[in-house]
């Protein structure tokens, strides 16, 4: 799934060739997507309209456009892709929002486990929205504010990190890196750290996230920037997806555990559970 730095980098790469595009059309080929998607809706509003800006809020794109903003989620497999009109669609392209430049932005969604939204005038305060918490990129974000999120929450650290509504959009991706580099084992009760382990880890989320989208994102399957290119943030991963090889801070062997039912490596050593 593409979490916070992949859908970073798509908002960036999408908003230098979208914004400021007129919308000639909109072609929805399935609506069975994660939530139905509001065909009618898009197909009579957005055609003459203008894009006006793209963001993101955790691992949802938001495009604004004259008429109204769309959410949009990737799921499990999504890609948005910039492609000409003329491109014939393949099994899983399921919607092209064709613009007057002569090209196209496709959803693929193999899976249909991504979403396409209508969040009118207040997109933040669609239902999808408006439960996440804070950006962990906000500058706001930091360890005192990390500390008055988690001290009195009791399952284990790794489980807070991934929970968006108490901070939004880190992945387990994210959360394995971050854990890794503040020397904290997953499975600690997030109310036993401490203020000074909450900076610490709050400074390492920050570090990961902004190494990440610095590099394009992490490609492990179905990631591409709209372009086609894949992330490189794989090659930098510490942890992730390295289980049995050693520890590149002390060597001793990489393990696992299964928490949530996702793998969170961790190296038994640098990340004693105390």
């Amino acid at each position: 799934m593409p979490e916070l730095p992949e859908v970073e980098t798509l908002c960036r790469g999408l908003m230098g060739v979208l914004a400021g595009r007129r919308i000639r059309g909109v072609i929805v080929r399935r609506t069975d997507l994660r939530w139905p998607v509001p065909d009618r809706m898009l197909v009579e509003k957005l055609p003459g309209t203008r894009i006006i800006q793209i963001a993101r809020r955790a691992k949802y794109l938001l495009l604004e456009t004259g008429a109204g903003w769309v959410i949009v989620h990737l799921g499990m497999s999504g890609v948005l892709r910039m492609v000409s009109v003329d491109a014939a669609p393949g099994p899983h392209d399921h919607i092209d929002v064709l613009l007057d430049s002569g090209q196209g932005l496709r959803l693929t969604d193999p899976r249909r486990f991504g979403a396409v939204l209508w969040g009118g005038s207040d997109p933040l305060g669609h239902e999808v929205l408006r439960h996440l918490g804070p950006e962990p990129l906000a500058e706001t974000f930091d360890g005192q504010a990390l500390h008055a999120l988690i001290h009195h929450r009791k399952r284990p650290i790794k489980t807070v990190l991934m929970d968006g509504r108490i901070i939004a959009g880190i992945g387990n991706i994210y959360a394995v890196e971050s854990l890794f580099q503040a020397r904290l084992h997953p499975l600690r009760p997030a109310t036993t750290l401490t203020p000074e382990e909450c900076h610490r880890l709050a400074l390492a989320i920050k570090d990961r996230l902004t190494a990440a989208i610095a590099r394009g994102g992490t490609t492990l399957r179905d990631f591409r920037h709209s372009d086609g290119r894949p992330g490189y943030f794989q090659q930098s991963l510490r942890l992730y997806g390295r289980e049995g090889t050693p520890c590149p801070i002390c060597s001793t062997p990489i393990a696992a555990l299964r928490l949530g039912g996702r793998a969170s490596p961790f190296c038994p050593d640098c990340q004693q559970k105390k």
